[in-house]
């Protein structure tokens, strides 16, 4: 049985624990509010953006002189998976979330003959992934010292696609991450960008708009040369911001739950000490009572 300094000091532990806890879901819950915002501005922009490009690439579908970047290499033999995480922890089921999908991705492409690579954005992907990943793992792109994540990022990231893309590394491209829904609600999401896909605008649909035909100046095949690495990099600008969100919402509910926890530890432990000290007074009592009759 642990003796009462050795309850006293674990009590401590648990009061300190429970405070650096308690400043790290505040530290979340204020960088939360500007990840937020920054990622659901930049949702209508790429929405926008990929409704354009469907529409211009529905124009040349089919055609010879489209660009690579929207008719692919036709095949798929080798796939791409990029995988963006975090750099830190302590943010609950967040990371662990994106890379089961990612990894369920890849365990279907391997069973199906698919030659597998992975390109890591974030450490904490990486870390889980080169358990069983290690040789499909080709690069690992961290960001730890970037306070604010900004366009230039995804920039550099997309180039770096593109350049393996035209290279012959890749035949088609998915991007993983987590998309923020609320502070208890991030969804694991996969996109596929090259070849990207697009949805195509069903029959009825008011956000539509009636059917209309567009010419373009210059040629479609010149604005989707331009327009699909730029998308590219709005795409994985979009990803990143997400996941900036969604990483301060699962931490700070994870906090959150681990200060509820170090209290109720604090609590049952308290009880404990006090129980127990409660004996030794009762038992230090009864022997000075018996010691005294003896007498």
């Amino acid at each position: 049985m642990a003796s009462l300094k050795d309850m006293r000091v674990r009590i401590a532990a648990t009061k300190a624990t429970q405070k650096i806890t308690k400043a790290m879901q505040m530290v979340a819950a204020s960088k939360l509010r500007r990840a937020q915002v920054a990622a659901e501005a930049a949702r209508p922009y790429a929405e926008r953006m990929t409704k354009v490009l469907g529409s211009i690439a529905a124009a040349v579908a089919g055609s010879d002189s489209a660009p690579r970047l929207l008719a692919g290499t036709g095949n798929d033999k080798v796939q791409l998976l990029v995988v963006c995480t975090a750099e830190r922890g302590l943010c609950g089921p967040f990371n662990s979330s994106i890379v089961r999908l990612a990894r369920e991705k890849a365990n279907a492409l391997m069973s199906q003959g698919k030659d597998v690579k992975i390109l890591c954005v974030g450490r904490k992907g990486q870390d889980q992934l080169r358990r069983v990943y290690g040789k499909q793992i080709i690069e690992t792109i961290e960001l730890r010292g970037i306070k604010q994540i900004g366009f230039e990022q995804a920039e550099m990231i997309a180039k770096k696609i593109v350049a393996l893309f035209d290279g012959g590394e890749f035949d088609v491209c998915t991007l993983f991450f987590s998309r923020f829904r609320s502070v208890i609600a991030q969804v694991p999401t996969a996109l596929q960008i090259i070849p990207p896909l697009f949805e195509q605008a069903k029959e009825g649909d008011k956000e539509a708009g009636p059917a209309a035909a567009y010419e373009y100046e210059p040629e479609e095949e010149d604005i989707l040369a331009d327009l699909l690495p730029r998308n590219l990099s709005v795409q994985v600008f979009r990803a990143l911001l997400e996941n900036a969100a969604s990483e301060q919402g699962a931490r700070m509910s994870a906090m959150d739950n681990a200060t509820r926890n170090a209290g109720e530890m604090i609590r049952k432990q308290t009880l404990t000490y006090n129980r127990t000290r409660q004996a030794m007074i009762t038992k230090e009592l009864i022997e000075i009572i018996s010691g005294a009759e003896a007498l």
